[in-house]
């Protein structure tokens, strides 16, 4: 895949750039290593104020990083201004809680026979970062402002898509005042990942992105005995019960399956109701899902844009035409429209059987599958009836339900009367084949360190 802004809205390419050649990649690393040298020596109020000074950048600059990103994937120009705000947040809230996060944990010197012992968290080192398009700017800082919060130094590998993102990143570090090569942007195809990642400089890796690219990166991590955070697809269930608020629990579905064009790991994406209540969701939600305007991304009055690329809208045909095939019942939605641009209008499927591919595979743009189910064990099990793990929603006013979906639901976060999403406040990641590890949160800051113990006798 060509390295290039290409308008998803338009399908006109805007800009084209050169990967960087072997010897400058390794130029790159060499800064990298040189950076780490001294960058891991400074104090957690110096790297505080250049962390803050980024903020400022991306808050001060929000509308013009805005309309790249929307230029760049198509997400609403509304969506990506509110992303530009949430990288701020982050920012300043790692600026805050990093030195707390990486405290020394002391424990009971004399239950281990020593005078002190306690254990301290350092960085590791040049960390690679292997980002998706869908949220270019959070996905790259959920990793960023923790890793380099602790010490560690980022080489980013961003989506080819979003070249002007990536390349943003590292001048908004840069201009935060950071010092010289501890952030920088790697223009390089997916071919050539391996090749860093085993290189002696890089100590460790995380990927944001599909299951595949997931297992490639572990792979060769695991060949070099390098640690790996890894967040890859979801498939998440969104369950109404029949003492949930159907009215809000409909409003929330609509949000979740539309936001990002359709294209979020964490949106509900299959919609489990009880069948007490699954007229009345059914109908709220289709109604939902048929009102969301279409349009220009730039265009503030547009709740849904194109799809990022041209092969992900054909991802999403296939798996749509696959369903109503074999017997899926179209509820709205279904066909793309005639206008240029990587468009697809948001659907509901129902009947979705398990001979069908939507049963089991992520469908990544605005198409939902609603199922019904007869009490809390069937809705548990449905739920699970998948290989990934992301997130869950579970929507409910019975306080035994709720501690039941908390219990048994098989997933990285369980959201209760709301809808999934991330916080820099708590931990982020899967399980299953949605991934492992913890970003955000103490868990975010600590996965790229070690976790030294010091025993004084």
């Amino acid at each position: 895949m060509a390295i290039a802004t290409i308008n998803p809205a338009t399908g006109e390419t805007l800009k084209t750039f050169e990967p960087h050649s072997a010897a400058e990649v390794e130029d790159r690393l060499a800064r990298a290593a040189s950076a780490f040298a001294t960058f891991r020596l400074t104090s957690f109020s110096e790297r505080a104020g250049w962390m803050v000074a980024s903020a400022e950048i991306l808050e001060g600059e929000r509308d013009t990083i805005a309309a790249v990103m929307t230029t760049e994937m198509g997400k609403t120009i509304k969506a990506a201004r509110a992303e530009v705000e949430k990288c701020a947040k982050a920012c300043r809230f790692y600026a805050e809680q990093a030195e707390g996060y990486l405290a020394d944990e002391p424990v009971e010197a004399g239950s281990v026979g020593a005078r002190q012992a306690f254990a301290r968290y350092q960085p590791l080192g040049p960390v690679l970062a292997v980002m998706p398009w869908n949220f270019p700017l959070w996905q790259a800082m959920r990793f960023a402002a923790p890793a380099l919060m602790a010490g560690n130094v980022g080489l980013l590998k961003h989506a080819s898509n979003v070249p002007q993102t990536a390349l943003f990143m590292e001048e908004l570090f840069r201009r935060g005042g950071f010092p010289a090569g501890v952030f920088q942007t790697l223009l390089i195809g997916s071919a050539q990942v391996e090749a860093v990642l085993r290189d002696p400089t890089v100590v460790a890796a995380t990927l944001t992105g599909s299951e595949p690219a997931g297992r490639a990166v572990a792979a060769v991590a695991g060949d070099e005995v390098k640690p790996t955070v890894l967040e890859l697809g979801g498939s998440d269930p969104f369950i109404v019960m029949p003492s949930a608020d159907i009215e809000r629990a409909a409003e929330v579905a609509v949000i979740s399956r539309s936001q990002n064009n359709g294209q979020s790991c964490i949106s509900a994406k299959r919609f489990i109701a009880h069948e007490a209540v699954a007229d009345e969701f059914e109908r709220r939600f289709v109604e939902g899902m048929s009102a969301l305007r279409v349009g220009d991304p730039m265009d503030e009055s547009t709740d849904v844009g194109p799809l990022a690329t041209e092969q992900g809208r054909a991802d999403v045909e296939e798996l749509v035409a696959d369903a109503v095939e074999k017997g899926a019942k179209v509820l709205c939605g279904g066909e793309r429209p005639d206008r240029p641009g990587w468009y697809y209008p948001p659907t509901v499927l129902a009947g979705i059987t398990p001979e069908m591919r939507m049963f089991s595979e992520e469908v990544f743009g605005p198409v939902a599958a609603i199922y019904r189910v007869g009490g809390l064990d069937e809705a548990i099990d449905l739920a699970n009836a998948t290989s990934f793990g992301l997130g869950a929603n579970a929507w409910t006013a019975d306080r035994n339900e709720q501690e039941r979906f908390v219990r048994d639901l098989e997933s990285g976060a369980v959201f209760v009367n709301g809808m999934v999403a991330s916080f820099p406040q708590l931990p982020f990641g899967g399980v299953k084949r949605s991934g492992y590890g913890r970003e955000l949160a103490a868990h975010g800051i600590r996965a790229f360190c070690n976790a030294k113990t010091v025993w004084v006798g």
